[in-house]
């Protein structure tokens, strides 16, 4: 990426805003957005952030994001996945969506803080039904990674995994069904 990040996990307050960079597994930057931090009752070392869905509107498996919705979004500088729920603008919770992806990276030398997550391929949407789907499997079969780097391969399935295990027992970071919780108020 050739950017100087911190090595430690940097505090910061409520309220503060935070640039998101997303990168592609090839190392190609696909989208920046604002998002501001927000106390959810994230453990440590998790942080959490809020955005707003400002796109068009995007359905995946019965997970829809509408323009106006509230994302939820969850990072770690020590866990292999990150996790955005969406909630409409009237606080119903229309489902979750995990990304397999290296531990989250923030850059604070620029104004604001720049967060950079990047993605490796398999997602996980869940639905409040109990309902979920994993994508892009195709995607990590055609990176041709079983053979060029199979520890990176196994970790991906391996972190796939977890976040099943996770979604199917409601465990953080699949938690959170009411949006007014952790103080947050819409």
């Amino acid at each position: 990426m050739g950017v100087n990040v911190n090595a430690e996990w940097p505090e910061f307050q409520h309220g503060s805003e935070l640039r998101v960079v997303k990168i592609s597994p090839e190392g190609e930057e696909v989208t920046t957005y604002p998002g501001w931090v927000i106390d959810v009752g994230a453990p440590y070392p998790w942080l959490a952030l809020r955005a707003d869905w400002v796109r068009k509107v995007v359905e995946m498996d019965g997970l829809q994001f509408i323009p106006g919705d509230t994302l939820h979004e969850f990072f770690s500088p020590d866990h292999w996945f990150n996790l955005f729920s969406v909630w409409s603008p009237e606080g119903r919770l229309r489902g979750w969506y995990a990304n397999v992806s290296r531990p989250t990276r923030i850059d604070e030398s620029t104004t604001p803080a720049t967060l950079y997550w990047l993605d490796l391929y398999v997602d996980l949407i869940g639905l409040p039904t109990g309902e979920f789907a994993i994508r892009d499997e195709d995607e990590l079969l055609q990176s041709n990674l079983v053979s060029s780097d199979p520890f990176l391969h196994a970790l991906i399935l391996e972190t796939r995994d977890e976040l099943i295990r996770l979604f199917e027992a409601r465990a953080f970071p699949f938690n959170q069904t009411d949006l007014t919780a952790g103080g947050f108020r819409p």
